[in-house]
């Protein structure tokens, strides 16, 4: 079976980001630590021209198989993350890949 990655890009209300950081990477250690199925899961902070672009934030989440992310889409932390966030988000682009 393959494994399955998501890139996902937030862009967030100005103002938002340490707070969303906070959040989106306890979520990570969270995930890493709960889901077995969960390979990676990296918080990727973009670069501005001048410094970071504190306007965004990606994420790189690998996944076993289908059924590992299944099992992540299932979770309660998930909802509960997304939750704690929507406030801080503009946009979130979600791309699902074969890896």
């Amino acid at each position: 079976m393959a494994k399955i990655a998501l890139i996902v890009e937030f862009h967030l209300k100005p103002g938002a980001h340490a707070t969303f950081d906070a959040i989106i990477r306890g979520h990570a250690i969270g995930t890493l630590a709960d889901e077995p199925g969960c390979e990676r899961f990296d918080v990727l902070q973009p670069k501005g021209k001048d410094g970071p672009d504190l306007s965004r934030v990606m994420l790189v989440e690998v996944y076993a198989d289908a059924a590992a992310l299944a099992a992540h889409q299932a979770n309660p932390r998930l909802g509960r993350t997304r939750d704690a966030y929507a406030e801080l988000v503009v946009d979130r682009k979600i791309h699902l890949c074969d890896l």
